[in-house]
């Protein structure tokens, strides 16, 4: 009976408009990592994110999201300096958005908001206090156990 359920689910899923998008946890030398808030007039604006976009048809997510790093913060970004962390799959009403987020710890340039209206750098203890999206706020505590091994499980 379960295996019917999951390929039903499956199914389904097929059937919704999947949004793939990308993000990043740029994480400094201080352990600090970078957050951007979403502008006026889109959705969930105000709301703190992680950096990235959406994947274009033909792209690699690693390549996005590098794009999307140079557009969005001024900064490069070798797709082979990011590394697969986590992801989060929240249904958005008649969409269904898979996030794929990633860490990098290298970069050129320094990071200035060209889309968003503001930019911090914090700990993963600060970024728990921000207002975050759905799909962003879960990931944190996944985000602390891959780069604090001996983080205690919440």
């Amino acid at each position: 009976m379960a295996a019917v359920k999951e390929m039903l689910i499956g199914v389904w899923a097929l059937k919704r408009n999947m949004i793939l998008v990308v993000a990043v946890a740029l994480i400094d030398g201080d352990g600090k990592i970078l957050v951007q808030q979403r502008p006026a007039g889109k959705p969930m604006a105000g709301l703190w994110e992680f950096p990235g976009g959406k994947v274009e048809k033909g792209e690699v997510p690693e390549h996005a999201l590098a794009r999307e790093l140079g557009e969005e913060l001024g900064i490069s970004v070798d797709p082979m300096d990011l590394r697969s962390a986590c992801f989060a799959s929240e249904a958005l009403g008649a969409e269904h958005l898979l996030l794929l987020l990633f860490t990098c710890r290298k970069w050129g340039g320094i990071a200035s908001p060209r889309e968003a209206p503001a930019l911090l750098w914090l700990h993963l203890d600060d970024l728990r206090n921000l207002p975050m999206p759905p799909a962003d706020g879960p990931l944190i505590d996944l985000l602390e156990r891959l780069i604090q091994p001996a983080a205690p499980i919440p």
